[in-house]
């Protein structure tokens, strides 16, 4: 791998995408109650973010409840939804501080009032922060955030707002969840899976998909540094 200095001087991508996988597992293998896996991946995240808004990621969307981990048990639902929204409080405040704009993307509807007024709490506290975007797709699925972007497109059209003219890929992209972000040029997964679980669908048709035989909680900045590397190497030889 090139050296820090040679990475974030060549062409660093502006959006990195991350399925965060492998928490549960992680504690399992150690002993522990799933939900100290995930609480130290929440940590493992805060470290990312930090780095990446540092060496200069313009965005960063990272998947964090999907739309089918509802079938998880209602003890471990009920401890992620806990811990996202003593997440979003207590990170909001640092991520304030260090020009981190927080945007939370997926279904906020569905999820308990205590839970959206914490989202929009943190997205109001850090709207106008100017460094790394940072998206927790949170009850976020790819084919329902298509459908709602269809729904969306449907609705301006019976306004008469845009004709069927109108319907092209940019338009589509608008009205998707990340409407106005650049595509992730980089998605990595953790845990040595190897399946896209729905994940910006529309979004990464382009990205570099890059698989890491680890679990989310032992992620580590140079671990982001190893798949920065090694997105500028493919790119290199594609001659981009």
């Amino acid at each position: 791998m090139a050296n820090i200095q040679q990475i974030v001087q060549n062409k660093l991508p502006k959006h990195i995408g991350i399925i965060m996988d492998g928490n549960r597992t992680w504690a399992r293998n150690k002993g522990l109650d799933p939900k100290l896996g995930h609480k130290t991946g929440a940590q493992t995240l805060e470290n990312i973010v930090r780095y990446a808004n540092k060496i200069g990621i313009d965005y960063l969307t990272v998947y964090a409840f999907s739309t089918e981990n509802w079938n998880r048990t209602k003890e471990e639902v009920g401890a992620l939804m806990l811990l996202l929204q003593n997440y979003l409080e207590d990170f909001s405040k640092r991520a304030d501080t260090e020009n981190v704009k927080i945007n939370v993307i997926g279904n906020i509807q569905a999820l308990s009032k205590g839970l959206q007024n914490s989202i929009k709490r943190a997205m109001e506290r850090t709207k106008n922060n100017t460094g790394i975007v940072f998206n927790v797709a949170f009850n976020y699925g790819g084919r329902a955030e298509l459908v709602m972007a269809t729904k969306k497109i449907v609705e301006k059209s019976k306004n008469n707002e845009i004709g069927i003219d109108d319907i092209d890929e940019e338009l589509i992209s608008n009205n998707l969840y990340t409407g106005g972000q650049p595509d992730p040029e980089i998605i990595i997964r953790t845990s040595g899976q190897i399946r896209t679980s729905g994940f910006l669908i529309w979004q990464s048709i382009y990205s570099e998909y890059i698989f890491m035989d680890k679990y989310w909680p032992d992620f580590k900045p140079e671990d982001l540094l190893l798949a920065i590397d090694e997105y500028q190497n493919r790119t290199i030889k594609k001659g981009k």
